[in-house]
């Protein structure tokens, strides 16, 4: 037997022993704070996911999409919480479910569009320093909520359409004017509807993304657009090839349209919901986060364990269906 088959065969049965859907069947916690960043005059609401236990955790947050908010998406917050992560969901004043909920319905998609703005995307790339200050204070304030429950060593970020924008942004993305977002203290990013820079041409991709030093998990679906925002299905595949090499992942859920990554379908949704989609989500992101927040190696073999002749050996492909596609590099 020579030594490649021998590795081969360690990664499948890390792969089969590993499992990210199992998790702890015990109450999450679930609490509501406000980040007051007095220096921006902005208020910052979070939901926050504890799970069981007074250990420091690794933390994971959130940044919602155009007119969400940080009750959005619980799937997540409970599943993550549940399998050891503190999670964080941010809510973004300006961009959130305030831009549309008192607005007449006629007038609600052209609050929208306004909404999806320049301005509104430095707010968000902002917002989120500020929010990993504040936990980093109430990590060592006596009597709080948070206090010593934070491994703010192992800090992930993951978001949802403007919210993967916001992600790309602090995650390692350069911007057109060579303005950097970039926190230093996140050490690994998930994008669900990634978002390529507007008007980038191949040259303007490369150099955008050059820059992204850190893993990153990609999400998106062969039917996701948008009504607002000027991304398609091919800009948001685009970003994929334009990443440099070394842990990056993408996963392209067939039929999934823009919704598929939400609470609930959306108005203008064409395709039914497949309930396989929200568990590849969720199988996907927890062995991410185990991988390059937890250093766990059996998560890392599960996602990278070569197991499309033979899917029930485990790996993340024993998880897709047979028209997703998977693929890191």
């Amino acid at each position: 037997m020579t030594i490649e088959t021998i590795v081969v065969l360690a990664a499948m049965l890390n792969a089969r022993a590993y499992d990210p859907l199992a998790r702890i069947e015990a109450p999450i916690e679930r609490i509501d704070l406000v980040v007051e960043d007095d220096a921006r005059r902005r208020e910052l609401p979070l939901r926050v996911y504890l799970p069981v236990g007074d250990a420091p955790a690794p933390v994971v947050l959130f940044s919602h999409g155009l007119g969400g908010s940080s009750k959005n998406n619980p799937y997540l917050g409970e599943h993550w919480a549940a399998r050891g992560f503190v999670v964080v969901f941010m809510q973004h004043p300006g961009s959130d479910e305030s831009v549309w909920r008192d607005a007449p319905p006629a007038q609600r998609m052209g609050a929208m569009r306004r909404a999806a703005s320049a301005a509104n995307f430095l707010l968000r790339v902002n917002d989120v320093p500020a929010v990993i200050d504040q936990l980093e204070r109430w990590n060592t304030e006596s009597g709080h909520a948070l206090a010593g429950r934070l491994d703010l060593d192992r800090i992930g970020m993951s978001g949802h359409s403007f919210g993967a924008v916001t992600t790309q942004g602090v995650s390692g993305q350069s911007q057109p004017v060579g303005k950097s977002y970039t926190d230093a203290r996140i050490r690994a990013a998930v994008m669900m509807s990634p978002s390529s820079p507007r008007r980038a041409g191949a040259d303007a991709l490369q150099r955008a993304f050059a820059t992204v030093r850190i893993p990153w998990l990609l999400m998106t679906g062969t039917k996701d657009e948008a009504s607002v925002g000027d991304q398609s299905v091919e800009s948001r595949l685009a970003v994929f090839p334009a990443i440099p090499p070394g842990d990056k992942y993408e996963i392209v859920l067939f039929n999934a349209e823009h919704s598929a990554f939400g609470d609930r379908a959306l108005p203008g949704d064409a395709e039914a919901r497949n309930s396989n989609h929200h568990r590849v989500i969720l199988a996907l992101t927890t062995a991410f986060w185990d991988a390059y927040l937890r250093d766990e190696p059996r998560a890392k073999a599960w996602l990278e364990a070569d197991t499309s002749a033979h899917p029930s050996e485990g790996g993340a492909r024993s998880v897709l269906e047979s028209e997703d596609r998977w693929q890191q590099k």
